[in-house]
C-alpha cells in the first residue's frame, strides 16, 4: 500500500507572519513535519504543497518533493479542501494512484511518530472515511460554554437531555480538533466537499503534543514545551 504525507504551507498568515519557516528553537517550522514523516516507517514519499520559494527549497533541502499551489488556492480565505484535492490530483497524475493520503500540517511541531502511526491504524482498522486529530477540550457547551440570547442575556451554548450540568465530571466528554494529523483516501477526498462529509473517526492526542500554532502566543508555549524536553538545536 502506498502512503504519502503531505503539508500544505502557504507563504502568507495573518496571525503570525511567515509562520512555516520562523524559527522555533533554530529550525524552520516546516521541518519538524518533513522530519517526523521521514521516522513514520510507513510513509514513502513526502509533498510540500506551496506557493512559497522560500518553503520550496527548504522542503527540497530535507527530502520533500514540492507540488506547486496556485494562487487562487493560497489565500487566506481559500478552503483547504480544495488544495488537498489539488495536491491529490497532482501525484496521480504524476506517479499513478496511491491508497493513503496523511496530512502533517507545520504548524503541529510537537507531534510524536506515535500520534502519526495511530491515526493511520485507527483508520485501517475502522470503516471511517477519515481519522483526524482530537485533544480533551477544556471547556464544554454542556457546562461552561455560553452564548448570548437576542436579548443579551446568556445561556449555555448546549444541554443535554437530563437538563442543566451541575458538575464537569456529568458532563459528556467533549474534545477540540488539533492539526497534528489527518488520515484518509483519495477517493474521499476527491469526491466530497468537507472533512465531516463522510465517517469520521479520530485518534486523541495529549495536550502538550496538541498546540497548534496560530499567532505569537502559541510560538512561545511550543517552544516553551521543546525547550523543557531539551531540544534546542
Amino acid at each position: 500500500m502506498k502512503q504519502y504525507a503531505f503539508i500544505f504551507a502557504r507563504g502568507g498568515s495573518k496571525g503570525l507572519p511567515r509562520k512555516n519557516i520562523k524559527k522555533l528553537l533554530g529550525k524552520p517550522l516546516i521541518l519538524y513535519s518533513i522530519e517526523t514523516a521521514l521516522k513514520v516507517a510507513d510513509i514513502d514519499k513526502i509533498f510540500i504543497s506551496t506557493d512559497d520559494d522560500e518553503i520550496a527549497s527548504i522542503g527540497l533541502a530535507a527530502g520533500a518533493e514540492v507540488i506547486p499551489r496556485p494562487a487562487k488556492l493560497a489565500e487566506d480565505t481559500s478552503p483547504e479542501w480544495l488544495a488537498w484535492q489539488h495536491a491529490v490530483s497532482w501525484v496521480i497524475e504524476k506517479y499513478g494512484k496511491f491508497e493513503q493520503f496523511i496530512s502533517l500540517p507545520a504548524t503541529s511541531p510537537l507531534r510524536s511518530i506515535e500520534d502519526v502511526e495511530s491515526a493511520i491504524v485507527k483508520l485501517n482498522m475502522s470503516k471511517a472515511d477519515i481519522c483526524i486529530s482530537t485533544t480533551p477540550a477544556n471547556r464544554s457547551p454542556f457546562f461552561n460554554m455560553i452564548k448570548e440570547t437576542d436579548s443579551a442575556y446568556v445561556e449555555l451554548v448546549n444541554t443535554n437531555a437530563k437538563g442543566t450540568v451541575y458538575r464537569r465530571q456529568d458532563a459528556p466528554q467533549v474534545y477540540d480538533i488539533t492539526t497534528v494529523v489527518y488520515v484518509s483516501t483519495p477517493n474521499y477526498i476527491l469526491n466530497e466537499t468537507s472533512l465531516f462529509a463522510g465517517r469520521v473517526a479520530h485518534t486523541i492526542v495529549p495536550k502538550e503534543r496538541a498546540v497548534d500554532i496560530d499567532d505569537i502566543y502559541d510560538f512561545k508555549l511550543a517552544e516553551a514545551i521543546l525547550s523543557g524536553k531539551g531540544q534546542v538545536c
